[in-house]
């Protein structure tokens, strides 16, 4: 069973997590707390895997507890959900050990996903997100743009055309379901493209993979 904590300081919203995750099977939400602190002191107690961190909480805010959150519970893996996106709360999240950023408008199934995701090690970043990660970071990359873009450009020739086309679409933030729907094909074979070009290519994430396909200037309508 994945053990899960979830930091909120509305109970109506702490309510509405815990009946999503409860649906699935391998999900117990063994605590909730209403602010960063008690989150920090309820993680330690109940040894929990994964915590569901609001960023807006009084006493002490999300990213805060997601800071200290290592020194607390070691082995527990944070996920920050919030109402909004912005820029410096994104990348302090993803710069903190963030193993992902959702927002609360995210559907059940995908908050699962997240869920399992961090449990396991890997990153989960929605599509509304990674949007707004790429955007964040594309606009603030250092060095001459025509140096990244030779550089990406190189490393992308290891890729099936097919696989340049799907890069595009992640380049747009599109998820899988999305990219799928744009160049025909199912949700689950773009999946499978997607764990191989982040194996060829390199890359820890559908973040990093989006970046090389901005600075390669790649077209999602190509």
């Amino acid at each position: 069973m994945i053990r899960v904590l979830v930091a909120d300081d509305e109970p109506l919203i702490r309510a509405g997590i815990r009946m999503i995750l409860s649906s699935a099977e391998d999900i117990d939400v063994v605590a909730e707390a209403a602010d960063g602190r008690q989150a920090l002191e309820l993680a330690r107690a109940h040894r929990v895997d994964v915590v569901l961190l609001d960023i807006q909480m009084p006493v002490m805010d999300g990213l805060t507890a997601l800071a200290e959150l290592p020194r607390v519970a070691p082995g527990a893996r944070a996920l920050i959900l919030t109402t909004f996106g912005e820029r410096d709360n994104v990348l302090r999240a993803v710069s903190d050990g963030g193993a992902g950023f959702l927002l609360k408008d995210t559907a059940p199934a995908e908050l699962i996903q997240a869920v399992r995701a961090a449990a396991t090690g890997h990153a989960f970043l929605s599509p509304a997100a990674t949007r707004h990660i790429v955007d964040s970071l594309a606009d603030g990359r250092s060095g001459p743009a025509a140096a990244r873009g030779a550089a990406a450009r190189q490393r992308l020739e290891v890729l099936t055309e097919r696989e340049l086309e799907v890069l595009a679409l992640l380049g747009e933030g599109l998820s899988n379901a999305d990219a799928g729907a744009r160049i025909h094909m199912s949700e689950a074979t773009v999946k499978t493209y997607v764990s191989r070009i982040l194996a060829k290519l390199g890359c820890d994430n559908r973040v990093q993979a989006a970046l090389l396909a901005r600075d390669a200037g790649l077209d999602g309508g190509r």
